[in-house]
């Protein structure tokens, strides 16, 4: 991928993704967010935006004889470029975007095809700090984001302890 494509690239991913599709409570489970969005896999792909093809989740990949797992693995057809999603249940940690380079290393030098461009990545996590993530990948070649997720049934922050949360009302109202 040139240096001028870089920063457009990202700029077609949001900075946080509403995923509704999966309960409140169950947003601590990475494999279960993954499960629920491969169940979902279009409501997904119609939040990320325009031109995504599903290629697999958990996506094998191979380095002298150790396996590595993509946890979503996605082709965008207007970039022509492979999209790693690696998703994160807490909060963004620099060893993330560490993992993920690792990745987008890996599937350009044996995945990705002659005429496409090289693969971006996304780690979507519970929360970030925007500082964090500017260190963890102010250095690398690799075309990379940080977003988060939520669901419009978690409770903001600032209502914690005023109002009970989702789970709590619809057994009060049972």
């Amino acid at each position: 991928m040139s240096e001028s494509l870089k920063p457009s690239a990202l700029k077609v991913f949001k900075d946080e993704y509403l995923l509704d599709f999966i309960a409140g409570d169950e947003l601590e489970d990475e494999r279960y967010i993954e499960q629920q969005v491969v169940l979902n896999i279009r409501n997904f792909i119609l939040q990320m935006g325009k031109g995504f093809c599903f290629i697999g989740n958990q996506y094998r990949l191979e380095v002298d004889g150790d396996e590595f797992f993509i946890d979503l693995l996605f082709f965008n057809r207007y970039l022509q470029c492979l999209v790693a999603f690696e998703l994160k249940k807490g909060k963004f940690k620099p060893a993330d975007a560490g993992q993920l380079n690792f990745y987008l290393n890996v599937l350009d030098e044996k995945v990705k095809l002659q005429q496409e461009n090289s693969s971006i990545g996304i780690v979507l996590c519970k929360e970030k700090n925007n500082t964090v993530v500017e260190f963890a990948i102010k250095s690398f070649d690799k075309a990379m984001g940080v977003a988060t997720y939520k669901t419009s049934k978690q409770t903001p922050a600032q209502m914690k302890g005023i109002f009970p949360d989702t789970n709590e009302l619809g057994k009060l109202l049972q």
